[in-house]
């Protein structure tokens, strides 16, 4: 049955992090990262607890596999423009965390961010994205600093880079193709919420029988479709304020101040039409923007979401 299985954020903060569904969320990963990974542990992430102010917005989740590496799991729903930067910071962060103080240096974890981002980040072709670092020569671009044979035998990997964090970005909203690799078919679940009979990718055929709609308890059940309402109401709030409110009132805005600037058939009278216009359309802008976080308030979205798509002050948003 089409969408009949559960959204893959929301199965993370309530199902995946049970140990008899470990195999779902071990099978994206080794699909993902080339090889047979097994979870050890869930640690505590940012939005472990159930926080009701970016439930909708955004899951993450933190593991330990069995190889003693920490690996960031992030769903974002919501454009950011500042995402890639989060990727580091959450990174950077995790690293602090998980060393104690007075350790040595090699103790210091190998990191995987992994980010499954449903809006346009960054500009590129593709639709899934690796980044690691290499350590390359300035004379030589062919030679690739590598850790020494003692090295090799304390950590893990071949060159200096394998020890330093690594990210992957999925931008899920960008694959239009056919399924033709395990890793394509998890993309599209996660595109679309469906999963083909036919699909073998590790973890699907498990995440087909235990994410489906209808076998939750009926108060999961109520929750997940109010959560999917909520979710898909806030998408078209956003949407709708974004587009009007900032594309269309200040291109409107500057279109009708120069044509009130070459009416007047001065140029003094043009600037002052463009500049009237302008503020015109400033002051229509911001009422657009009240508007809109009027009704994302009332949806109960929270207030730093609302201010961070709107630019309203919180002291504003608090007088709506």
């Amino acid at each position: 049955m089409k969408n009949n299985l559960i959204r893959f954020d929301w199965a993370m903060k309530r199902l995946l992090r049970d140990k008899s569904n470990y195999v779902v969320l071990e099978g994206f990963l080794s699909t993902l990262l080339g090889e047979d990974l097994r979870i050890v542990r869930f640690l505590e992430s940012e939005s472990n607890q159930s926080d009701a102010n970016d439930k909708f917005n955004r899951a993450d989740m933190l593991v330990e596999d069995n190889r003693g590496r920490l690996l960031i799991i992030e769903v974002q729903n919501n454009h950011e423009l500042d995402y890639f930067h989060r990727m580091l910071y959450g990174v950077s962060k995790t690293i602090s965390e998980y060393i104690n103080l007075g350790d040595d240096y090699d103790k210091v974890k190998k990191i995987y961010s992994i980010n499954i981002v449903y809006f346009e980040l960054g500009q590129g072709k593709d639709y899934v994205y690796h980044g690691k670092t290499i350590f390359r020569g300035l004379h030589d671009t062919n030679d690739i600093l590598q850790l020494s044979i003692r090295q090799r035998e304390i950590f893990v990997g071949k060159d200096a880079g394998d020890i330093f964090p690594e990210y992957y970005v999925l931008r899920v909203n960008d694959f239009d193709k056919v399924a033709k690799t395990p890793l394509d078919e998890w993309i599209k679940f996660l595109k679309t919420g469906e999963i083909d009979g036919t699909a073998t990718a590790k973890g699907l055929p498990e995440a087909r029988e235990r994410l489906r709609v209808d076998a939750l308890p009926d108060a999961d059940k109520r929750a997940y479709v109010r959560d999917m309402e909520a979710l898909r109401y806030q998408r078209s709030v956003i949407k709708t304020g974004w587009y009007e409110g900032r594309a269309e009132g200040l291109v409107e805005g500057r279109a009708e101040g120069r044509a009130e600037g070459r009416a007047e058939g001065l140029a003094e009278g043009e600037a002052k039409g463009r500049a009237e216009a302008q503020a015109e359309s400033a002051k229509e802008m911001e009422r657009k923007m009240k508007d809109m976080a009027k009704k994302m308030k009332d949806a109960g979205m929270p207030t730093e979401t609302i201010a961070h798509f709107t630019q309203l002050a919180p002291e504003e948003i608090a007088e709506l």
